[in-house]
Protein backbone atom coordinates (compact mmCIF):
# COMPACT_ATOMS: atom_id res chain seq x y z
CA UNK A 1 0.00 0.00 0.00
CA UNK A 2 3.02 2.23 0.70
CA UNK A 3 4.61 1.07 -2.21
CA UNK A 4 1.05 2.19 -3.97
CA UNK A 5 1.33 5.63 -2.65
CA UNK A 6 4.98 6.29 -3.24
CA UNK A 7 4.65 5.67 -6.64
CA UNK A 8 1.63 7.45 -7.24
CA UNK A 9 3.14 10.54 -5.83
CA UNK A 10 6.13 9.94 -7.80
CA UNK A 11 3.63 9.65 -11.00
CA UNK A 12 2.40 13.22 -9.91
CA UNK A 13 5.54 14.78 -9.39
CA UNK A 14 6.76 13.78 -12.94
CA UNK A 15 3.24 15.17 -14.46
CA UNK A 16 3.43 18.44 -12.77
CA UNK A 17 6.86 18.85 -13.19
CA UNK A 18 6.11 18.22 -17.16
CA UNK A 19 3.13 20.55 -17.40
CA UNK A 20 4.86 23.38 -15.48
CA UNK A 21 8.00 22.82 -18.19
CA UNK A 22 4.92 22.43 -20.97
CA UNK A 23 3.18 25.56 -19.56
CA UNK A 24 6.49 27.72 -18.95
CA UNK A 25 7.75 27.28 -22.73
CA UNK A 26 4.63 28.02 -24.16
CA UNK A 27 4.49 31.42 -22.05
CA UNK A 28 7.79 31.80 -23.03
CA UNK A 29 7.40 31.52 -26.61
CA UNK A 30 3.95 33.86 -26.43
CA UNK A 31 6.12 36.67 -24.60
CA UNK A 32 8.98 36.27 -27.62
CA UNK A 33 6.35 36.63 -30.07
CA UNK A 34 4.87 39.39 -28.08
CA UNK A 35 7.82 41.39 -28.11
CA UNK A 36 8.91 40.60 -31.73
CA UNK A 37 5.21 41.39 -33.35
CA UNK A 38 4.62 44.78 -30.67
CA UNK A 39 6.86 47.44 -33.06
CA UNK A 40 4.45 46.09 -35.99
CA UNK A 41 1.18 45.78 -33.92
CA UNK A 42 -0.30 49.39 -34.94
CA UNK A 43 0.49 48.82 -38.36
CA UNK A 44 -0.98 45.58 -38.57
CA UNK A 45 -4.24 47.03 -36.47
CA UNK A 46 -4.68 49.47 -38.27
CA UNK A 47 -4.71 47.46 -41.91
CA UNK A 48 -7.29 44.94 -40.42
CA UNK A 49 -9.59 47.64 -39.84
CA UNK A 50 -9.18 49.18 -43.47
CA UNK A 51 -9.15 45.62 -44.68
CA UNK A 52 -12.75 45.04 -42.97
CA UNK A 53 -13.78 48.29 -43.57
CA UNK A 54 -12.66 47.86 -47.79
CA UNK A 55 -13.48 44.52 -47.89
CA UNK A 56 -17.64 44.67 -49.83
CA UNK A 57 -16.17 46.88 -52.16
CA UNK A 58 -13.08 44.20 -52.99
CA UNK A 59 -15.94 41.58 -53.30
CA UNK A 60 -17.80 44.10 -55.83
CA UNK A 61 -14.31 44.77 -58.04
CA UNK A 62 -13.78 40.60 -57.73
CA UNK A 63 -17.14 40.30 -59.02
CA UNK A 64 -16.74 42.37 -61.38
CA UNK A 65 -12.95 41.08 -62.60
CA UNK A 66 -13.96 37.21 -62.83
CA UNK A 67 -13.01 36.38 -59.00
CA UNK A 68 -9.57 37.62 -59.17
CA UNK A 69 -9.46 38.99 -55.53
CA UNK A 70 -5.46 39.72 -56.13
CA UNK A 71 -6.17 42.11 -58.96
CA UNK A 72 -9.01 43.93 -57.02
CA UNK A 73 -7.18 44.31 -54.04
CA UNK A 74 -4.35 46.49 -56.05
CA UNK A 75 -6.85 48.10 -57.56
CA UNK A 76 -8.04 49.13 -54.42
CA UNK A 77 -4.61 49.95 -53.13
CA UNK A 78 -3.37 52.22 -55.75
CA UNK A 79 -6.22 54.00 -56.05
CA UNK A 80 -6.28 54.93 -52.39
CA UNK A 81 -2.54 55.71 -52.91
CA UNK A 82 -2.78 57.79 -56.01
CA UNK A 83 -6.49 59.81 -54.67
CA UNK A 84 -5.40 59.65 -50.69
CA UNK A 85 -1.84 58.85 -50.59
CA UNK A 86 0.13 61.50 -53.20
CA UNK A 87 -1.74 64.65 -52.29
CA UNK A 88 -1.11 63.83 -48.71
CA UNK A 89 2.36 63.50 -48.92
CA UNK A 90 2.48 66.50 -50.97
CA UNK A 91 0.68 68.73 -48.38
CA UNK A 92 2.74 67.30 -46.02
CA UNK A 93 5.93 68.36 -47.76
CA UNK A 94 4.79 71.44 -48.41
CA UNK A 95 3.43 72.26 -44.59
CA UNK A 96 6.80 70.77 -43.27
CA UNK A 97 8.89 73.03 -45.42
CA UNK A 98 6.75 75.88 -44.58
CA UNK A 99 6.86 75.61 -40.78
CA UNK A 100 10.78 75.17 -40.98
CA UNK A 101 11.01 78.07 -42.85
CA UNK A 102 9.03 80.10 -40.36
CA UNK A 103 11.51 78.76 -37.94
CA UNK A 104 14.61 79.82 -39.67
CA UNK A 105 12.84 83.29 -39.96
CA UNK A 106 12.22 83.45 -36.44
CA UNK A 107 15.78 82.35 -35.68
CA UNK A 108 17.19 84.80 -37.81
CA UNK A 109 14.88 87.79 -36.61
CA UNK A 110 13.54 88.27 -40.32
CA UNK A 111 10.13 87.15 -39.75
CA UNK A 112 7.34 89.80 -41.27
CA UNK A 113 3.75 89.98 -40.03
CA UNK A 114 1.40 91.34 -42.81
CA UNK A 115 -0.86 94.75 -41.53
CA UNK A 116 -4.05 93.75 -40.13
CA UNK A 117 -7.42 94.48 -42.10
CA UNK A 118 -9.09 97.61 -40.72
CA UNK A 119 -12.39 95.29 -40.35
CA UNK A 120 -10.14 93.46 -37.23
CA UNK A 121 -10.91 96.37 -34.75
CA UNK A 122 -14.45 96.07 -35.55
CA UNK A 123 -14.41 92.48 -33.85
CA UNK A 124 -16.78 92.68 -31.09
CA UNK A 125 -15.08 92.98 -27.31
CA UNK A 126 -11.19 91.83 -28.06
CA UNK A 127 -11.63 93.52 -31.75
CA UNK A 128 -9.45 96.63 -31.11
CA UNK A 129 -6.91 95.21 -28.50
CA UNK A 130 -6.47 92.67 -31.09
CA UNK A 131 -6.00 95.14 -33.53
CA UNK A 132 -3.25 97.37 -31.67
CA UNK A 133 -1.10 94.26 -31.05
CA UNK A 134 -1.30 93.04 -34.67
CA UNK A 135 -0.59 96.21 -35.93
CA UNK A 136 2.52 96.78 -32.80
CA UNK A 137 3.98 93.42 -34.36
CA UNK A 138 3.59 94.22 -37.81
CA UNK A 139 5.34 97.53 -37.18
CA UNK A 140 7.95 96.27 -34.65
CA UNK A 141 8.14 92.57 -34.37
CA UNK A 142 11.34 92.42 -32.13
CA UNK A 143 10.17 94.33 -29.52
CA UNK A 144 7.11 92.47 -29.10
CA UNK A 145 8.72 88.68 -29.19
CA UNK A 146 11.78 90.46 -26.40
CA UNK A 147 9.92 88.94 -23.78
CA UNK A 148 8.25 85.56 -25.42
CA UNK A 149 11.37 84.52 -27.55
CA UNK A 150 11.81 81.34 -25.14
CA UNK A 151 8.06 80.53 -24.91
CA UNK A 152 8.25 80.87 -28.95
CA UNK A 153 10.96 78.18 -29.63
CA UNK A 154 9.60 75.88 -27.64
CA UNK A 155 6.11 76.32 -29.19
CA UNK A 156 8.04 76.39 -33.26
CA UNK A 157 9.72 73.29 -31.86
CA UNK A 158 6.76 71.70 -31.12
CA UNK A 159 5.47 72.36 -34.25
CA UNK A 160 8.22 70.80 -36.13
CA UNK A 161 8.29 67.72 -33.51
CA UNK A 162 4.44 67.46 -34.89
CA UNK A 163 5.03 68.15 -38.42
CA UNK A 164 7.59 65.13 -38.37
CA UNK A 165 4.95 63.09 -35.84
CA UNK A 166 2.52 63.44 -38.90
CA UNK A 167 4.62 62.77 -41.70
CA UNK A 168 5.01 59.72 -39.57
CA UNK A 169 1.59 58.87 -39.34
CA UNK A 170 1.10 59.54 -43.02
CA UNK A 171 3.75 57.19 -44.18
CA UNK A 172 2.34 54.35 -41.19
CA UNK A 173 -1.10 54.98 -42.92
CA UNK A 174 0.61 54.51 -46.46
CA UNK A 175 2.07 51.24 -44.93
CA UNK A 176 -0.95 50.18 -43.45
CA UNK A 177 -3.37 50.51 -46.58
CA UNK A 178 -0.64 48.62 -48.43
CA UNK A 179 -0.98 45.37 -45.67
CA UNK A 180 -4.85 46.07 -45.95
CA UNK A 181 -4.71 45.18 -49.77
CA UNK A 182 -2.85 41.98 -48.99
CA UNK A 183 -5.05 41.16 -46.08
CA UNK A 184 -7.97 41.86 -48.71
CA UNK A 185 -6.42 39.69 -51.50
CA UNK A 186 -6.68 36.43 -49.10
CA UNK A 187 -9.99 37.92 -47.17
CA UNK A 188 -11.83 34.78 -46.85
CA UNK A 189 -9.29 32.66 -45.97
CA UNK A 190 -8.29 35.31 -43.72
CA UNK A 191 -12.19 35.51 -42.23
CA UNK A 192 -12.54 31.54 -42.37
CA UNK A 193 -9.41 31.63 -39.35
CA UNK A 194 -11.06 34.63 -37.45
CA UNK A 195 -14.07 33.02 -37.14
CA UNK A 196 -12.07 29.57 -36.18
CA UNK A 197 -10.64 31.44 -33.66
CA UNK A 198 -14.01 33.00 -32.20
CA UNK A 199 -15.71 29.36 -32.41
CA UNK A 200 -12.83 27.73 -30.49
CA UNK A 201 -13.01 30.50 -27.77
CA UNK A 202 -16.68 30.88 -27.14
CA UNK A 203 -18.37 28.02 -29.07
CA UNK A 204 -19.68 27.58 -32.70
CA UNK A 205 -22.73 29.41 -32.34
CA UNK A 206 -21.61 32.15 -30.39
CA UNK A 207 -18.70 32.06 -31.74
CA UNK A 208 -19.82 32.98 -35.24
CA UNK A 209 -22.08 35.75 -33.96
CA UNK A 210 -19.49 37.51 -32.54
CA UNK A 211 -17.13 36.81 -35.26
CA UNK A 212 -20.22 39.02 -37.64
CA UNK A 213 -20.67 41.82 -34.75
CA UNK A 214 -17.35 42.48 -34.62
CA UNK A 215 -17.31 42.80 -38.31
CA UNK A 216 -20.47 45.10 -38.62
CA UNK A 217 -19.44 47.30 -35.46
CA UNK A 218 -15.95 47.96 -37.66
CA UNK A 219 -18.24 48.87 -40.51
CA UNK A 220 -20.81 50.79 -38.30
CA UNK A 221 -18.51 52.96 -36.85
CA UNK A 222 -16.45 53.59 -40.07
CA UNK A 223 -19.70 55.17 -41.34
CA UNK A 224 -20.92 56.54 -38.46
CA UNK A 225 -17.88 58.56 -37.33
CA UNK A 226 -15.51 58.91 -40.45
CA UNK A 227 -18.32 58.59 -42.92
CA UNK A 228 -20.57 61.44 -41.08
CA UNK A 229 -17.25 63.55 -40.79
CA UNK A 230 -16.25 62.98 -44.22
CA UNK A 231 -19.98 63.81 -45.74
CA UNK A 232 -19.73 66.61 -43.23
CA UNK A 233 -16.50 68.04 -44.43
CA UNK A 234 -17.55 68.19 -47.89
CA UNK A 235 -20.40 70.12 -47.24
CA UNK A 236 -18.84 73.24 -45.02
CA UNK A 237 -16.30 72.73 -47.68
CA UNK A 238 -18.42 73.46 -50.90
CA UNK A 239 -20.09 76.08 -48.07
CA UNK A 240 -16.72 77.72 -47.40
CA UNK A 241 -16.00 77.84 -50.62
CA UNK A 242 -19.22 79.73 -52.04
CA UNK A 243 -19.16 82.24 -49.35
CA UNK A 244 -15.30 82.52 -50.50
CA UNK A 245 -14.40 82.13 -46.74
CA UNK A 246 -10.35 83.06 -46.72
CA UNK A 247 -8.43 79.14 -46.50
CA UNK A 248 -11.72 77.40 -47.17
CA UNK A 249 -9.91 73.85 -47.69
CA UNK A 250 -8.05 74.17 -44.33
CA UNK A 251 -11.12 74.76 -42.94
CA UNK A 252 -12.76 71.19 -44.19
CA UNK A 253 -10.09 70.03 -43.10
CA UNK A 254 -10.40 71.26 -39.13
CA UNK A 255 -13.89 70.43 -39.68
CA UNK A 256 -12.98 66.72 -40.70
CA UNK A 257 -10.66 66.84 -37.18
CA UNK A 258 -13.30 67.70 -35.29
CA UNK A 259 -16.25 65.53 -36.57
CA UNK A 260 -13.55 62.38 -35.93
CA UNK A 261 -13.31 63.75 -32.70
CA UNK A 262 -16.98 63.71 -32.22
CA UNK A 263 -17.37 67.17 -31.46
CA UNK A 264 -20.05 69.62 -32.93
CA UNK A 265 -18.98 71.36 -35.94
CA UNK A 266 -20.68 74.86 -35.08
CA UNK A 267 -17.43 75.34 -33.12
CA UNK A 268 -16.18 76.64 -36.81
CA UNK A 269 -19.62 77.11 -38.55
CA UNK A 270 -20.39 80.00 -35.86
CA UNK A 271 -17.31 81.77 -36.13
CA UNK A 272 -17.57 81.49 -39.99
CA UNK A 273 -20.73 82.84 -39.95
CA UNK A 274 -20.09 85.77 -37.47
CA UNK A 275 -16.97 86.37 -40.43
CA UNK A 276 -19.12 86.92 -42.71
CA UNK A 277 -21.42 89.20 -41.07
CA UNK A 278 -18.79 91.23 -39.76
CA UNK A 279 -15.54 91.16 -42.09
CA UNK A 280 -17.03 91.20 -45.13
CA UNK A 281 -18.86 93.35 -47.83
CA UNK A 282 -21.09 90.76 -49.36
CA UNK A 283 -24.69 91.54 -48.98
CA UNK A 284 -27.36 90.84 -46.66
CA UNK A 285 -29.28 88.15 -49.20
CA UNK A 286 -25.99 86.39 -50.00
CA UNK A 287 -24.57 86.44 -46.27
CA UNK A 288 -28.20 85.13 -45.40
CA UNK A 289 -28.20 82.12 -47.72
CA UNK A 290 -24.74 81.33 -46.63
CA UNK A 291 -26.03 81.41 -43.06
CA UNK A 292 -28.44 79.21 -43.31
CA UNK A 293 -26.81 76.54 -45.81
CA UNK A 294 -23.41 76.59 -42.94
CA UNK A 295 -26.50 76.02 -39.36
CA UNK A 296 -27.76 73.05 -41.76
CA UNK A 297 -24.58 71.55 -42.80
CA UNK A 298 -23.19 72.35 -39.45
CA UNK A 299 -25.75 70.22 -37.67
CA UNK A 300 -26.14 67.31 -40.08
CA UNK A 301 -24.22 64.72 -38.20
CA UNK A 302 -27.09 65.43 -35.73
CA UNK A 303 -29.74 63.30 -38.12
CA UNK A 304 -26.97 61.45 -39.88
CA UNK A 305 -25.45 60.13 -36.96
CA UNK A 306 -28.48 58.06 -35.66
CA UNK A 307 -29.40 57.01 -39.39
CA UNK A 308 -25.09 54.97 -39.61
CA UNK A 309 -23.62 54.58 -36.47
CA UNK A 310 -25.02 51.22 -34.92
CA UNK A 311 -26.83 50.45 -38.50
CA UNK A 312 -26.64 46.26 -38.73
CA UNK A 313 -24.53 45.82 -35.08
CA UNK A 314 -26.96 43.78 -32.79
CA UNK A 315 -26.29 46.70 -29.71
CA UNK A 316 -28.12 49.91 -29.32
CA UNK A 317 -26.63 53.00 -31.48
CA UNK A 318 -25.12 54.54 -27.73
CA UNK A 319 -23.47 51.96 -26.56
CA UNK A 320 -21.24 51.62 -29.83
CA UNK A 321 -20.82 55.43 -29.53
CA UNK A 322 -19.41 55.27 -26.22
CA UNK A 323 -16.98 52.84 -26.99
CA UNK A 324 -15.95 54.92 -30.16
CA UNK A 325 -15.73 57.90 -28.00
CA UNK A 326 -13.85 56.10 -24.59
CA UNK A 327 -11.50 53.94 -26.66
CA UNK A 328 -10.45 57.31 -28.96
CA UNK A 329 -9.44 58.80 -25.81
CA UNK A 330 -7.65 55.60 -24.61
CA UNK A 331 -5.78 55.01 -27.61
CA UNK A 332 -6.20 57.40 -30.02
CA UNK A 333 -7.79 57.15 -33.72
CA UNK A 334 -7.74 53.73 -33.48
CA UNK A 335 -9.24 53.44 -30.07
CA UNK A 336 -12.50 54.73 -32.18
CA UNK A 337 -12.75 51.19 -33.64
CA UNK A 338 -10.85 48.77 -31.13
CA UNK A 339 -13.14 50.85 -28.42
CA UNK A 340 -16.63 49.91 -29.93
CA UNK A 341 -16.00 46.66 -30.68
CA UNK A 342 -14.70 45.77 -27.19
CA UNK A 343 -17.67 47.23 -25.47
CA UNK A 344 -20.31 46.43 -28.52
CA UNK A 345 -18.93 42.72 -27.58
CA UNK A 346 -18.75 42.75 -24.23
CA UNK A 347 -22.45 44.27 -24.13
CA UNK A 348 -23.74 41.61 -26.04
CA UNK A 349 -22.05 38.83 -23.74
CA UNK A 350 -23.11 40.50 -20.60
CA UNK A 351 -27.12 40.48 -22.18
CA UNK A 352 -26.53 37.33 -23.11
CA UNK A 353 -25.62 35.96 -20.14
CA UNK A 354 -28.77 37.90 -18.08
CA UNK A 355 -30.96 36.54 -20.64
CA UNK A 356 -29.56 33.13 -20.09
CA UNK A 357 -31.72 32.11 -16.86
CA UNK A 358 -30.48 28.76 -15.67
CA UNK A 359 -33.07 26.82 -15.02
CA UNK A 360 -35.73 28.49 -17.43
CA UNK A 361 -37.95 26.04 -18.77
CA UNK A 362 -38.03 26.36 -22.97
CA UNK A 363 -41.67 27.08 -24.47
CA UNK A 364 -43.03 23.96 -25.87
CA UNK A 365 -43.37 26.15 -29.74
CA UNK A 366 -39.78 26.40 -29.49
CA UNK A 367 -39.00 22.87 -27.68
CA UNK A 368 -41.01 21.89 -30.90
CA UNK A 369 -38.90 23.70 -33.63
CA UNK A 370 -36.11 22.51 -31.77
Amino acid sequence: MQADSTNLRKVLSEDLMSVLIRFGLIAFILFLSVRIFAPFALLVLWALVLAVMLYPLQCYLAARLGGRQGRAATVIVVVGLLLVGVPTVMLGISFAEHLHGLYLQFQAGTLKIPQPAASVADWPVIGVKVYELWQLAANDLPAVLADMRPQLERFFGWLLQTAAGTAGSILASLGSLIIAGIMMAYGQAGSSAMLRIFERLAGKPKGEKLHKLSTATVRSVATGVVGVAVIQALLLGVGFLFADVPGAGVLAVVVLLVGILQLPALLITIPVIAYLWMGTDASTLSNGIATVYLLIAGAADGFLKPMLLGRGVDAPMPVVLLGALGGMMSAGILGLFIGAIVLTVGYVIFMEWVNDEPGKEQPASEAAAG
